[in-house]
């Protein structure tokens, strides 16, 4: 759980910003948003497989791209 300790002379705006930012370094609203509603163990597991083939697909046409460049 994020916390953070607010000196008595610290402006409260940069205080609020402080959290925040650790908030979202700690990835607590990504993780809330993923677990807002149920999701089926067959739905993650295609989620993570498509996920998978589009970053094989990436990978493969950076090097397909980059392999001819010289020619």
């Amino acid at each position: 759980m994020a916390h953070i300790l607010v000196d008595d002379s610290e402006n409260l705006e940069k205080a609020i910003k402080r959290f925040k930012r650790m908030v979202e370094k700690e990835g607590i609203i990504r993780e809330w948003k993923k677990r807002e509603y149920y999701e089926k163990p067959s739905t993650i597991l295609n989620r993570k497989n498509k996920t998978l083939q589009r970053k094989l697909m990436k990978k493969t046409r950076k090097t397909r791209d980059t392999g001819h460049a010289g020619y």
